[in-house]
């Protein structure tokens, strides 16, 4: 076997670590500038690592066959337990990925609408007039409250404290998840023992949950993910165990809530630099608010990379041959800034996806591994929005756009995306 692998730089590990730490976007773009659209790094908790952009690669890449590439063994597994839909593989990934799969489609999908502009209405109605604020706190909120009753189905002391406990708990677990080192308990002290204490909390309150709703004689009524789960079989007739549900509900209300919030927030901090846009949406139909949505989530992609690990003795990827072991990165954010596929990329112009198929646009990932909330967070990005500018008038700004700042693994605004409003 010939293994060819791209070029990249030489400097010691650490170096490009904080390289990568002080500027993500920056520096994968400087990498891809000096190298091209392939390049050989390294990494904090992935060690050696090769990044593609090239589209075609890396649409080879996320389509590739589970047994060929797949999650590598360091993911946000690791954090999430066990039985997350990031840490399975293989046939059980595809039995438990059926069984989550329908609460986030269809009918059961348009359900969710309402409870969305509830609590989007809910949260808005302390917004200050004629003042910066961050929208951020908002949308973080908006979304877990969202989350919370797609999941559970209602309101209750266990959620009220689930409200309190999960973002401390997906915030260090964002952390933890890029820094290893730092869940070494050290005897009760440290992030680690901390997210531990979390997580048993987490685990009381859902066996708590779980336990009343198999007692609710009205359960094969409920619409909630909890209920169907309960009541899901696989394909022999067999049950979820209590650890499965309670691994894939916490992976579901972490991915679900501070990525769909943090992309709200660059929604409202782009439509404030182009008052053309946000005029248009004022009288929009869906088309043009899943467009914009659509151009947000290019132009500010919140998760910038996805990787593989290959599985197989080799993969042949394009140009390149990767031994087993090696992890393989789809560069998110420098496929969305390609000319090719979107001409003039760093133009925000939510038309593009109006007139073209969304070719080339990942921000949910590809192949079997895609992000199987996508639908429903296209519909919760789309209905916030839509109520926001309902209520509100969203006041157009000047200022230069505020910086990424990186959480871990999501890429936030720095500002916290300011906004200016007045009531309509």
């Amino acid at each position: 076997m010939d293994v060819v692998l791209p070029d990249g730089p030489g400097s010691p590990r650490l170096v490009q670590v904080l390289q990568f730490a002080a500027s993500r976007r920056g520096t994968m773009r400087r990498m891809r500038d000096r190298y091209g659209s392939a390049f050989t790094v390294q990494s904090l908790n992935l060690g050696r690592m090769v990044m593609l952009s090239d589209p075609q690669e890396v649409r080879e890449l996320l389509q590739a066959a589970p047994e060929l590439a797949d999650t590598p063994d360091a993911n946000l597994g690791s954090v999430l337990g066990p039985g997350s839909m990031f840490a399975i593989a293989g046939e059980e990934h595809r039995r438990q990925r059926k069984l989550l799969t329908p609460p986030f489609h269809g009918r059961r999908l348009r359900a969710y609408e309402g409870i969305i502009e509830v609590e989007t209405r809910r949260e808005t109605a302390s917004w200050p007039m004629n003042k910066p604020f961050p929208v951020m706190p908002s949308t973080m909120r908006i979304t877990l409250n969202v989350i919370l009753r797609a999941v559970f189905g209602a309101d209750g002391d266990e959620l009220d404290e689930l409200r309190v406990l999960l973002p401390k708990a997906v915030r260090l677990g964002s952390v933890l998840a890029v820094l290893p080192v730092l869940r070494l308990e050290l005897g009760g002290q440290g992030p680690g023992a901390r997210f531990a204490r979390h997580r048993r909390r987490y685990d009381e309150i859902v066996d708590v949950l779980i336990a009343r709703a198999k007692a609710d004689p009205r359960l094969a009524e409920r619409e909630d993910v909890l209920a169907m789960l309960v009541q899901s079989r696989y394909d022999d007739g067999s049950a979820m165990s209590r650890d499965q549900i309670a691994d894939q509900l916490l992976t579901l209300l972490a991915a679900g809530h501070e990525t769909t919030a943090t992309t709200l927030a660059w929604a409202v901090e782009r439509l404030r630099r182009h008052p053309e846009v946000l005029a248009r949406l004022n009288d929009a139909g869906d088309e043009l608010f899943d467009a914009t949505v659509t151009e947000v989530q290019r132009v500010r992609p919140v998760i910038e990379m996805t990787s593989r690990q290959v599985r197989a003795e080799s993969l042949r990827i394009g140009r390149w041959t990767f031994p087993r072991g090696t992890v393989v990165t789809a560069g998110i954010a420098l496929v969305h800034d390609d000319a090719t596929l979107f001409p003039e990329p760093e133009r925000f112009d939510p038309d593009r996806f109006l007139r073209a198929r969304a070719d080339g646009w990942i921000p949910f990932g590809g192949g079997v591994r895609r992000c199987l909330g996508a639908a429903f967070a296209s519909l919760e990005m789309r209905v916030v929005l839509r109520t926001i500018l309902r209520d509100f008038v969203l006041e157009p700004t000047t200022a230069a756009p505020e910086r990424s700042h990186n959480r871990g693994i999501a890429v936030a605004p720095a500002r916290g995306g300011l906004a200016v409003v007045r009531r309509r």
